[in-house]
């Protein structure tokens, strides 16, 4: 099976995008799509570390949710509270898996806790034109590198969250109307690259003024944001370090051509930095994301799009 159709009305080849994952072969070199039809599937995702190159295509980017409600209170089958790391909505472990036009949500609700709605450890990860719905942690992305373009990312409390070197290219970072914490990265110390937004889009729910850009979950978080368009949302300051005055030595926090009302590069906390140009322009996807088999997400997927 290298394509097939999933549609919950039964007019495809699965009900649901859990069949399709279990039926497509293990270790697959060539890449295997499942177009999932316009629908509501509700249903606790599992793509396995053996299923590489599955391709999530969505008939449309908000007619396609896929969605379930665990939080970190939740009881698992064993009894015990799910934690953070369980609750997620759909976990994608499978290297080179892409997805596009569709929406993952978590919808335990604001207040329930951790309550992931993607969790990420796929190495060579793509999402182009996917939107992630939650509030507290919304968006987990494990030590792998991953690649977010034109997509809409939602939350409250450090919804973008993990050790992941990825880049964020052109993407509408949305917080929700508690307020909190946009990042919480924990970058291991020998990663020379974090989280890397690129023409992004930072916005927040009407009359909100307490958003921080960032805050370090492990010493050597790196969270640069270049050429991001923020709103009043933002603080001034910027960065919080996690009531933890040691981390100011180590975090490595910055940002190039921020411009919008939460854009205050005077008032920035002086341990963050202020990109030169050309410390900003070495922040490329093929710099960020080449490791050592030279992967550029974003050249790939031109070529595609002209086919």
């Amino acid at each position: 099976m290298l394509k097939c159709i999933v549609d919950a009305a039964g007019s495809g080849d699965f009900r649901t995008v859990q069949e399709a994952v279990d039926a497509a072969p293990d270790g697959s070199r060539e890449k295997v799509t499942i177009f999932i039809k316009n629908g509501t599937y509700e249903e606790k995702l599992l793509v396995p570390k053996e299923k590489r190159n599955l391709h999530f295509l969505g008939e449309s980017r908000d007619g396609v949710v896929l969605t379930y409600s665990d939080n970190t209170k939740t009881l698992g089958p064993d009894g015990e509270p799910l934690g953070t790391f369980r609750s997620a909505s759909a976990f994608f472990h499978g290297d080179d898996f892409t997805a596009e036009q569709l929406t993952i949500r978590n919808a335990s609700g604001q207040g329930t806790g951790q309550a992931v709605a993607a969790f990420v450890t796929s190495d060579r990860a793509v999402f182009r034109s996917v939107t992630f719905l939650g509030f507290q942690d919304t968006l987990y992305t494990g030590e792998s590198r991953q690649y977010y373009e034109d997509c809409r990312i939602e939350g409250d409390v450090d919804y973008i969250f993990g050790p992941a070197t990825a880049v964020f290219n052109r993407c509408r970072i949305h917080s929700k109307r508690k307020g909190g914490y946009v990042t919480a990265a924990s970058t291991p110390e020998d990663k020379p690259f974090g989280y890397v937004f690129l023409d992004c889009t930072l916005m927040a729910d009407p009359g909100m003024t307490d958003v921080y850009l960032g805050r370090p979950w492990r010493p050597f978080a790196h969270v640069v944001w270049i050429r991001t368009e923020m709103d009043a949302s933002v603080k001034p300051e910027g960065w919080h370090n996690w009531s933890d005055p040691a981390r100011e030595a180590t975090s490595r926090y910055g940002e190039y051509g921020s411009r919008g009302p939460g854009a205050n590069p005077e008032a920035r906390v002086s341990w963050s930095c202020q990109l030169a140009p050309d410390e900003a322009a070495a922040y490329t996807v093929a710099n960020v994301l080449a490791g050592e088999d030279g992967w550029d997400p974003s050249a790939v997927q031109f070529e595609e799009r002209l086919r």
